[in-house]
């Protein structure tokens, strides 16, 4: 997850966090976070087994559809590198 995770990260030259909250979540949540902004979320795997090109297309895909909301204007500025990469 997390691999995936970084890739989108940096193709799109954002930085990329890692935070645990000990071993009791069995979920993991991915949040795109601009500045002070409250962080958006953008993917959950419900603790069940994923496949990492599944969660990169997700991943892209949620990055895109932000792309458009008048808040996320760095991503308008990136949203031809966002589809472009697969």
């Amino acid at each position: 997850m997390s691999s995936a995770t970084e890739r989108m990260a940096k193709l799109l030259k954002l930085d990329f966090e890692v935070v645990t909250f000990g071993e009791k979540f069995t979920q993991i949540y991915v949040y795109y976070k601009n500045g002070d902004e409250e962080p958006i979320p953008i993917y959950c795997d419900k603790g069940e087994k994923v496949n990492i090109q599944d969660v990169y297309t997700t991943l892209r895909n949620m990055m895109f559809v932000l792309s458009f909301h008048p808040r996320h204007s760095a991503l308008r500025q990136i949203r031809k590198e966002i589809m472009r990469f697969s």
